[in-house]
C-alpha cells in the first residue's frame, strides 16, 4: 500500500515583501525593514507527499514543496523549497513490533528574493544576522521510537545539520533530543 497526496495552500494576511524591503533607501533605519512594507498580501505554495510500503515492516516516504518566496513567512520557518526522503523500519525483526527506527534527509532552500533580503541584513521568523553566505540547508535525521506499552512511546532523535540558517559559514550542528508521547 501507498499514498500520494497533492496539496496546495494560500495565505492572505498582513505580510511584508522582500523586494519592497530591498527597494527602500539603505539609509532607512533597520534596513531592510520588512515591517515597514507590511500590507495585505497573498502567498501560496504546493506540496507533493508520497508514502510507500516496501514490505510489512519497511516503508519509504518523500515530500517536496515550493513557494514563490516573495513575502515574509508568518507561521512556519523561513523556507521556500524543500525536498525530503526517508525510511521507517518496524521492530518486528528484533521482536519489538511496536518500535520504529527511521532515517531521513532533507534539503531546503530560499528564493532569490529571500536570499537577497537576508544577505542585506533582514530578519525572518527564525533566521537572519546580516551575513548570509547562502547554501541550501541540509539535515540528516535518525530516530528510535521505543514502545513502553500500548499507550506510551519514548523517542531518541539525532539531527546533523549542515549550513544551518542557509549559511555555509555556520555549522555543522548536531542536535540531540528526546520525546515522550502518551495517548489515552
Amino acid at each position: 500500500p501507498g499514498k500520494l497526496r497533492l496539496m496546495g495552500w494560500a495565505h492572505r494576511g498582513n505580510m511584508g515583501g522582500y523586494p519592497d524591503s530591498l527597494a527602500m533607501p539603505t539609509s532607512t533605519p533597520d534596513y531592510p525593514d520588512i515591517a515597514a512594507t507590511r500590507r495585505i498580501r497573498s502567498n501560496y505554495g504546493v506540496l507533493v507527499n508520497v508514502e510507500q510500503a516496501l514490505t510489512d515492516d519497511i516503508g519509504i516516504f518523500s515530500r517536496a514543496s515550493w513557494s514563490p518566496g516573495r513575502v515574509e513567512i508568518m507561521g512556519w520557518t523561513d523556507t521556500d523549497e524543500s525536498l525530503s526522503l526517508g525510511m521507517v523500519v518496524k521492530g518486528s525483526s528484533w521482536n519489538r513490533p511496536d518500535d520504529r527506527i527511521g532515517v531521513a534527509g532533507v534539503i531546503e532552500g530560499l528564493s532569490p528574493e529571500a536570499r537577497a533580503f537576508f544577505a542585506a541584513g533582514g530578519l525572518g521568523i527564525l533566521i537572519g544576522d546580516g551575513r548570509l553566505n547562502y547554501r541550501p540547508e541540509k539535515v540528516l535525521e535518525a530516530y528510535y521510537a521505543y514502545s513502553l506499552n500500548r499507550w506510551a512511546t519514548i523517542t531518541g532523535d539525532y539531527q546533523f545539520i549542515t549550513n544551518p540558517g542557509y549559511n555555509v559559514d555556520r555549522g555543522p550542528v548536531s542536535v540531540f533530543s528526546s520525546r515522550l508521547r502518551a495517548a489515552f
